[in-house]
């Protein structure tokens, strides 16, 4: 038996988009500790490229942004798949971006509202219909950001997006523990190089910079942040729940950095 015991565990990976995704690499994980992974998309085009990638696990198609998908998938995993779930691993984030880089003050309620529903209300939504499908004992792991306190412009309104998710796994977890021991979690990596973040305006400024500012001088992996999301839906982690563990090598320390000040004043 391997350390995490996740060997015949189902978990249902809502979330990938293409082998750059975070889901991606956390289904790789999953998959190599012997879990049964059954994969979420948001499209047809989207569940081609998964059944590539993940040709031995099943593929379902849900777009979150309409509640009536998820209980669609829901009943559609219950039956061809069965129950209890183990784990639900939430890569889901979306913000529109075409406008290019707006100051916060000037973000519009329509595009605040569609990423706060498909970025944070779609958790809500997704463990309250799945609840009854749960394992007591399993476990719901979300993907946030190392910080939500530091205002980047080109990141914009999903900061308080991602900051009211990481509030909602407390309220979540407090509700669940009335009827399960299902624990809510969330992982809050530093600056990745997903094909998600490709279409945030300056990010490869920002993802450089982050590196610079790390303790180790080099970027976040995505496969480090799959291994501890791995840990996070494990029987070893039963201890945690409603935590943010936040995942950045060091960088949310170093702000004096001395190199990155040298250059600054050079």
């Amino acid at each position: 038996m391997s350390f995490l015991n996740l060997n015949g565990k189902k978990i249902v990976v809502f979330g990938l988009a293409n082998r750059k995704s975070v889901a991606c690499a956390i289904g790789q994980v999953l998959t190599g500790e012997g879990a049964e992974v059954i994969h979420v998309v948001r499209s047809e085009a989207r569940r081609a490229g998964a059944l590539k990638l993940f040709p031995n696990s099943r593929v379902f198609v849900c777009d979150v942004a309409d509640e009536a998908n998820i209980v669609r998938v829901r009943d559609e995993i219950a039956t061809q798949v069965g129950g209890p779930i183990h784990g639900i691993v939430h890569s889901i984030a979306f913000a529109n971006y075409s406008a290019g880089p707006q100051p916060f003050h000037a973000t519009t309620k329509q595009d605040f509202l569609q990423a706060m529903d498909i970025s944070c209300f779609s958790l809500i939504a997704i463990a309250n219909l799945f609840r009854d499908l749960m394992s007591p004992n399993g476990a719901v792991v979300t993907l946030s950001i190392s910080t939500t306190r530091m205002a980047a412009e080109n990141y914009g309104y999903m900061g308080p997006v991602k900051a009211a998710l990481e509030s909602s796994l407390c309220f979540l977890a407090k509700s669940f523990s009335e009827f399960s021991r299902v624990r809510f979690n969330a992982v809050c990596p530093g600056l990745l190089k997903t094909s998600a973040s490709a279409g945030i305006p300056g990010y490869v400024d920002s993802y450089l910079y982050a590196e610079e500012l790390t303790l180790r001088k080099e970027a976040l992996h995505t496969r480090e942040i799959a291994d501890i999301a791995a840990f996070l839906l494990s029987e070893r982690a039963a201890a945690i729940t409603a935590q943010c563990i936040v995942a950045d090598a060091g960088m949310g320390v170093n702000y004096f950095d001395q190199g990155i000040i040298a250059k600054v004043l050079r």
